[in-house]
């Protein structure tokens, strides 16, 4: 969507603030992809009852990340994140989802 909407007479991907955007959701998901896949070894090689603190931290840190990343990419698409054609409304629908509302 970034790389074919125009505004301002660019592409929307050639502005700074949404490059910086999609930079920050990406060391999100990274981060807490990467400590889900370290949990999940923890658990193949045993761990067992320890793990569950630091499997409690990933749950709130992937839910926190989830939330940033469907806010600023509804950010990024605008209204059209809000409307049932959109190409956000999944990203809305799923936020409010997970949150519970």
């Amino acid at each position: 969507f970034a790389r074919t909407r125009e505004t301002f007479g660019k592409k929307l991907i050639e502005h700074d603030i949404i490059r910086e955007k999609i930079a920050n959701m990406a060391r999100q998901i990274e981060a807490a992809w990467a400590m889900g896949e370290h949990l999940a070894y923890q658990m193949d090689s045993g761990a067992g009852d320890a793990i569950g603190g630091p499997m409690a931290l990933f749950k709130v840190m992937a839910a926190k990340c989830f939330e940033f990343a469907a806010r600023e990419a509804s950010q990024i698409i605008g209204g059209s994140s809000y409307t049932r054609e959109g190409k956000g409304q999944r990203v809305v629908s799923g936020l409010a989802a997970a949150a519970g509302i």
